[in-house]
Parts: C-alpha cells; structure tokens; sequence
C-alpha cells in the first residue's frame, strides 16, 4: 500500500538498470522500523543508453531516480540502495569518465548516503527494471 511521505523522515530509493531500462522505488520506514513504498517509476533506455557500460547505466539510474523524486525528497536525507558496489564511491573518487564526473557532481547537491545491496534483496527496483 503507498503511503502519503513525510518530510521528516529519511527517504530511500531503491534503483536498478538493466540493459534496456531504469527502475527505482522510493519509501519511508515507519516508527517500528517497517519500509512503506511512495512511488514506483522506471524509464526504458534508448539505443545509445543500451550501450553504455553496466556501471554508467547504474550511475544514471540513480541520478534520473533523484531527478524523477527531487520535488518530494529534497532537502531530506536520503539512502540510496543500488545492487553495484562502486557506486558507494562515485563521489570520493576521482573518475577519468566526464558523465560520471557530471553525475557526481549532480549528487553533491542531495544529502545522501550510497549504500550496497544484493541484488535478490533489491527485488523491485530490478523489476522496474526489467519491464
């Protein structure tokens, strides 16, 4: 069941890229703990962004999931939850790719933390993504 968000309340977006589409979950966990879904959005790709490497269509995922979100979660913190390990770094490290370089810095703007997650627990986003 969607529930209506509270502001303040942490957010957490759950998001996934497969080959052909993007995918991404928003939710809030209640005072016992329990995580309530507020919205579910997936984009598919186009041709060129078929082509890009897995790491690039996981990175995009999470910017286009914080653009799709940004009027209800910004100015909140934010967890992200993405199946792809790097990416907890993509802001630490000094990248030789300019779109990832353009998308970190998008991510400055956001209070946010980038966490790892298994991709059989990031069961929605990666259906989203499938379509």
């Amino acid at each position: 069941m969607l529930r209506i968000p509270l502001l303040a309340v942490p957010f957490s977006l759950h998001t996934d890229a497969s080959g052909t589409a993007v995918g991404a979950t928003s939710g809030q966990k209640d005072v016992s703990e329990i995580e309530h879904p507020l919205a579910f959005v997936s984009q598919k790709l186009t041709t060129t962004q078929c082509r890009w490497s897995t790491l690039e269509r996981k990175a995009y995922a999470i910017v286009w999931a914080l653009g799709r979100f940004r009027d209800l979660i910004f100015g909140s913190h934010i967890v992200i939850f993405c199946d792809h390990n790097s990416l907890q770094y993509i802001r630490e490290s000094a990248t030789k790719s300019a779109k990832l370089l353009r998308w970190s810095l998008t991510l400055v703007e956001f209070d946010l933390g980038i966490k790892y997650t298994k991709n059989s627990e990031n069961v929605v986003a990666d259906y989203l993504s499938r379509m």
